[in-house]
C-alpha cells in the first residue's frame, strides 16, 4: 500500500515535469518524455531513499533544469 502511494507521487511529479518541459521549451510530449525518463533526476525521483518525491513538482523541475544545464 505504501509503495503504491509513493509510486503515485512519482507518477504525478513525472507528468508535471513533462508538461513543464513542453511548455517552457516548445517541444513535443515524446521529446519531453525522453528527456525526463533519461535524466538522473528521474532516477533520484524513483529512489525512495532520496525522498525527492516529497518535494513539489516545481522544486523537482528546478532540479531537472539544473541537471540539463550541465
Amino acid at each position: 500500500m505504501v509503495i503504491e502511494k509513493l509510486n503515485y507521487l512519482v507518477e504525478c511529479t513525472t507528468q508535471d515535469l513533462i508538461k513543464f518541459l513542453m511548455e517552457d521549451n516548445n517541444i513535443t510530449m515524446e521529446e519531453a518524455m525522453d528527456i525526463v525518463y533519461s535524466s538522473e533526476t528521474f532516477v533520484k525521483l524513483n529512489d525512495f531513499g532520496t525522498h525527492l518525491y516529497y518535494e513539489s513538482s516545481s522544486y523537482v523541475y528546478e532540479y531537472l533544469k539544473e541537471e540539463l544545464k550541465k
